[in-house]
């Protein structure tokens, strides 16, 4: 390669180029009069030359290549013996006519000093191959075309796949965005699977978006074992949860001065590392979306240990005795049989003032009044609860503040300090929720304020050893009132029944470890829930054009002005508009919704 002459052709990055300068690197002069270095490995030989000029090149050279395979099909030449044999010369013109079709690999293909000569057959499957390319790309213009013209037929659907799976996050690239010279964004693509009616506006892409089962699990649970419980039958027991809700995981009742909390008991057949185990702890939780819930467990369980599914339930009970100073003075947990009455909030509300409900109602508020004494944080923003039927239309109502939800919530976290506290006591290992302090505190009451407090919380987290949830109040706290729903709960509770029969626990490594499981699958989960209730929200705006409704001033900024929507749990900006306060209601209409962007923009009405 060293003894090459100036002048000779070469082929660098398949355009024809000759050598100017030999050496440890070559120079080259490019047909556009550009001059590189390379080094003699980067350039393919293809004549001594001298190659004086380009233009020679281009001269259409007199012979019969098509007839040169005919005679040499199927055996081995090189550069030279075909030029002579195709064109009657050896030159740089036809070297080069020759190289060409060797690169374009229809009759030829292989190195200059050893170019294979391809078989009929060989030639006839490039053809059919060839065909098939000039054919599938016909085919892609054309889907282009019709996409621009916001169409498709049938025979587009296998390319419009492949762009829903970009929407949804399960391809990473859009030859059809990019081809159609939009950028590669998921929103851009459901942009378009929009406009050409290939997707629905109520179609929802952020379960699959983000990955997340969508299938509730299925597998075998024995029957209940034989075991000691403790008969609470006689406690008048009552669930209390939204219309609608199919998973009754908790219950409250009174008895002589002691609040009984009654959990669903899963963990009497789920014990740890069970097939049902493993599958919640894939699942981490349930999946929440405003078309319907995905559980975490199989309908068999929720069936069997859902509070009031049957006329006596299962239940694992909490059972605090408190002092008027709001102080946990004695838990008993113990499994048990409860015979639970289900509510919703609305039918409890009216029972508020009876005596079982106001006896409930005054104990708790001890517990809540120790909790403010110890810096909770109380937050009442607007919240909805966005539900969509089978016909795809959606309906919002608001989540009311009512003294019985209330009274549970206040109950669920007395349960969980309490549960904390036995656990610490007798050093059984459970997964804490804590919450640092905030870095800041808003006093005062209204919506601006405790809009303004939000944003100063710090996120709860999971943790083994116990420490405060500075936004409860509480000097520690555990979530154990959910087994059926949250795969953490289950855990507790499967600790607490290891505990009681006796029986190995899992250690405070093992708790790490399925604390790790569970924080992996969280922020899918959240996410999925949180961007399909406002996918679903934009559709109710879709669905009631010209949407007007009261909203409040939230906050003042440069870019504009922040009001809530109560009826939509719906923060937005709207652009500066002199004169307004905080806390200020004004009226707004939506003007305009973005659904792949999630966006929607309102503006103020006199």
């Amino acid at each position: 390669m060293h003894s090459v002459q100036i002048g000779a052709l070469v082929v660098f990055r398949q355009e024809p180029a000759r050598v100017i300068r030999v050496g440890e690197r070559w120079e080259i002069e490019l047909a556009s009069g550009e001059v590189q270095r390379v080094r003699p490995k980067d350039v393919v030989v293809l004549h001594p030359g001298p190659l004086q000029d380009f233009k020679e090149l281009q001269k259409p050279a007199s012979g019969d290549l098509q007839g040169a395979w005919q005679i040499l099909t199927g055996m081995t030449t090189t550069l030279a013996e075909l030029s002579e044999l195709a064109f009657g010369a050896y030159t740089p013109q036809t070297a080069w006519e020759v190289w060409k079709n060797v690169m374009e690999g229809k009759f030829f293909k292989g190195t200059p000093e050893a170019i294979q000569v391809l078989s009929e057959k060989e030639v006839k499957e490039k053809e059919e191959q060839e065909r098939a390319r000039q054919k599938a790309e016909e085919e892609w213009q054309a889907f282009l075309f019709r996409i621009n013209q916001k169409l498709y037929v049938e025979q587009d659907v296998r390319y419009l796949k492949e762009i829903e799976q970009f929407a949804c996050g399960l391809m990473k690239r859009s030859r059809a965005l990019q081809d159609l010279k939009r950028a590669e964004t998921p929103e851009n693509a459901h942009q378009l699977l929009l406009e050409v009616g290939y997707w629905k506006e109520t179609y929802n892409p952020y379960p699959r978006r983000f990955q997340v089962p969508l299938q509730v699990p299925v597998y075998p649970l024995p029957g209940l074992p034989e075991e000691p419980r403790k008969d609470l039958t006689h406690l008048l027991s009552f669930a209390i949860d939204d219309a609608g809700s199919e998973v009754p995981d908790d219950a409250i009742s009174f008895d002589e001065g002691r609040i009984w909390v009654h959990i669903a008991d899963p963990a009497a057949l789920i014990l740890p590392d069970t097939q049902a185990d493993r599958e919640a702890r894939a699942r981490g939780e349930s999946l929440h979306l405003p078309e319907g819930t995905v559980h975490m467990l199989s309908e068999d369980a929720i069936s069997k240990f859902g509070l009031g599914k049957q006329e006596i339930s299962p239940a694992l009970s909490i059972g605090i005795c408190l002092s008027p100073s709001g102080e946990i003075q004695n838990v008993e947990i113990v499994p048990s049989r409860v015979r639970v009455s289900r509510l919703t909030y609305q039918n409890a509300e009216v029972l508020m003032d009876a005596p079982l409900f106001s006896e409930i109602e005054k104990w708790l508020g001890f517990h809540r009044e120790a909790r403010l004494r110890h810096g909770a944080v109380e937050l009442d923003l607007p919240e909805v609860r966005v539900k969509v039927d089978e016909h795809q239309k959606v309906e919002i109502q608001p989540v009311l503040s009512l003294r019985s939800r209330r009274m549970v919530e206040e109950a669920m976290l007395l349960a969980g300090t309490a549960i904390a506290q036995w656990c610490i006591e007798r050093n059984v290992p459970v997964p804490f929720t804590i919450q640092e302090a905030p870095e800041q505190r808003v006093s005062g009451d209204t919506l601006a304020d405790m809009y303004a407090m939000r944003r100063w919380m710090k996120r709860s987290q999971y943790r083994s050893a116990p420490a405060e949830h500075a936004g409860l109040g509480l000097k520690f706290y555990v979530q154990g009132t959910s087994p059926l729903r949250r795969y953490l709960d289950l855990v507790v509770h499967q600790q607490i029944r290891s505990f009681l029969r006796g029986e190995k626990l899992l250690s405070e490594q093992d708790i790490l470890e399925r604390i790790g499981e569970v924080e992996v699958l969280l922020p899918s989960l959240r996410q999925a829930e949180i961007l399909s209730e406002k996918h679903w929200t934009l559709v109710y705006l879709l669905q009631n054009p010209h949407w007007s409704g009261m909203a409040q001033v939230v906050d003042l900024r440069p870019s504009g002005v922040v009001v809530l929507i109560p009826e939509l749990a719906w923060e937005t900006t709207l652009p500066s508009s002199h004169g307004l306060v905080k806390n200020q209601p004004v009226k707004v209409e939506c003007v305009d919704v973005n659904l792949p962007r999630l966006e929607a923009h309102f503006r103020l009405l006199p």
